[in-house]
């Protein structure tokens, strides 16, 4: 890769976030050690939640959370088809049934709409499902309390996949905050902040944390206030449940520690390019991204959507920047067309406006330490690419 290339996300790694994992890597402990109980506190706080569960991944957080919620054989979870695959195989870990809700043409979130159409349908045919998990796709919340007061008319749990969106809030507050029973954050290195990989769950219930942090923990404990009766000594422990090795080390909480110092910056540099990205672009062929009122993006993706007379202009545009040096992607392919959700039953003209959405979108280049003059030839290199592309 040349070192002109710009990419549509990057990690931001100081001298202060390699002397934490460093001091972190000279300490006793690798793992199991105080770093990752610190970094819980640290996002239960910062999320307003009561507790925390970290994960090795966002896709362990929420296979432990859907477990927490009972979700099992028999049962159905829905979520949005504008995610990564990981939002709806969570589901199928653990025996369930997934379908789709198709998205909002304007947030590109799991539409409410839609959710109420497809609930009443689901509720004279008696299959509703037991978990909605919404993905606020791109660090942009969904409109969480028309959600909540759906979902609780029809008995259904939720988990918010706020994968994207850590340090994000819906109407002032953060998000999982309120309406949702479970929460999840990942840190992957291109999502805002990073812990190299790693996930968190976030909640205000206790029983759905203490059972996540069994199922993350190989189903054993070790709690002296359930074992005092039992134990014959400090090395006792007991395996309750069949859980996973799911645990996040304390290189990983390290990290995750350091770049908490550095989420407002981040969020807030985000947010500067974001605006200057609607300068920038003014004028062109494309419809940007917005911000609901209710909503305060954390920005993790930068979506621009062709008009529709460049659809089929999407893969030489796609070509044309990546041949220049511009790392754009598309997020998302809608998860029912993929082969294997093909298989089990789905296919194309199912979710219309996420497909149509999927068809005509590119993600641009968006990260704390994007410079304005790599901002300056992203916008460049793409009014190219669209005047090449009109023209043909």
């Amino acid at each position: 890769m040349s070192d002109d290339f710009i990419p549509y996300g990057r990690q931001s790694i100081t001298a202060a976030d390699v002397e934490a994992v460093c001091e972190a890597l000279t300490s006793d402990f690798l793992t199991q050690g105080p770093l990752v109980g610190q970094f819980e506190r640290a996002i239960a706080e910062l999320s307003q939640c009561k507790y925390a569960v970290a994960a090795n991944s966002a896709t362990s957080a929420l296979h432990v959370a859907c477990l927490a919620l009972g979700v099992g054989a028999g049962d159905i979870v829905w979520t949005t088809p504008n995610t990564f695959i990981a939002s709806a195989n969570c589901a199928l870990y653990c025996g369930a049934d997934v379908d789709f809700v198709d998205i909002d043409p304007q947030t590109y979130n799991l539409c409410p709409v839609q959710l109420a159409q497809k609930l009443d349908q689901a509720q004279s045919a008696g299959r509703l499902p037991k978990v909605l998990i919404a993905v606020h796709f791109g660090g942009h919340p969904c409109d969480m309390r028309a959600l909540y007061e759906l979902a609780k008319a029809y008995g259904v749990h939720i988990i918010e996949d706020a994968s994207h969106a850590i340090g994000a809030k819906y109407k002032g507050t953060p998000v999982g905050q309120r309406y949702s029973d479970i929460c999840i954050f990942s840190f992957h290195p291109v999502k805002v902040m990073t812990s190299a990989e790693g996930g968190m769950a976030v909640t205000q219930h206790e029983h759905l944390a203490e059972r996540m942090h069994t199922l993350v923990h190989q189903g054993v404990t070790k709690n002296k206030l359930e074992l005092e009766t039992i134990s014959p000594g400090d090395w006792y422990y007991e395996q309750q449940v069949l859980g996973f090795n799911y645990r996040m080390t304390e290189l990983q909480a390290a990290l995750g520690l350091s770049q908490l110092e550095r989420l407002a910056h981040f969020i807030e540099r985000r947010r500067s390019l974001v605006q200057r990205y609607y300068q920038l672009l003014s004028g062109l062929p494309i419809q940007l991204p917005g911000e609901a009122d209710y909503a305060f993006s954390s920005w993790h993706l930068f979506p621009i959507v062709l008009n529709e007379v460049l659809t089929e202009q999407r893969a030489p545009i796609f070509k044309y920047l990546r041949d220049h040096q511009i790392g754009t992607q598309v997020h998302y392919i809608p998860v029912h067309t993929q082969p294997f959700y093909q298989q089990r039953g789905f296919d194309w003209g199912m979710f219309p406006v996420a497909e149509d959405y999927y068809k005509r979108t590119l993600s641009l280049p968006l990260y704390p330490d994007l410079t304005e003059s790599q901002q300056q030839r992203v916008v460049a290199v793409l009014r190219e690419a669209l005047d090449q592309a009109v023209i043909l």
